[in-house]
């Protein structure tokens, strides 16, 4: 992984590892988040448990981050994610992310990808 803020590692580490507890606690209380162009949803909470929910429809997946850039309290990264489904097959993808600080936690994280056929 290219340089970035020791917390992008953590947060990537806990996705890969489908964490979703470990996940939520990267999140401001009120944050919210956007996987692709599923609705936004808004709280801790509501976020750890769809974000449960997607681990549990995937066997894995993995992630090699490619670069990092920050700006103020944005941060950027890309790379290429592999998920792997039940059935052992793989989509191997790229993806972008924009997240927003407030203090130490993101209040806003924003996923680019293309998972249109994770489900075919």
């Amino acid at each position: 992984m290219t340089a970035g803020p020791p917390w992008i590692a953590e947060l990537f580490r806990a996705i890969d590892a489908k964490d979703a507890e470990r996940f939520a606690g990267f999140i401001v209380e009120d944050g919210t988040f956007l996987f692709g162009n599923a609705p936004a949803v808004s709280g801790r909470a509501a976020v750890r448990d769809v974000v449960a929910g997607f681990f549990g429809s995937i066997r894995g997946l993995s992630h090699q981050v490619l670069h990092v850039a920050e700006a103020g309290g944005a941060v950027w990264s890309r790379g290429i994610v592999t998920y792997t489904r039940h059935d052992g097959s793989t989509l191997i993808v790229p993806f972008s992310n924009y997240f927003e600080r407030r203090g130490d936690k993101v209040r806003h994280y924003q996923i680019y990808v293309d998972a249109s056929t994770l489900y075919r």
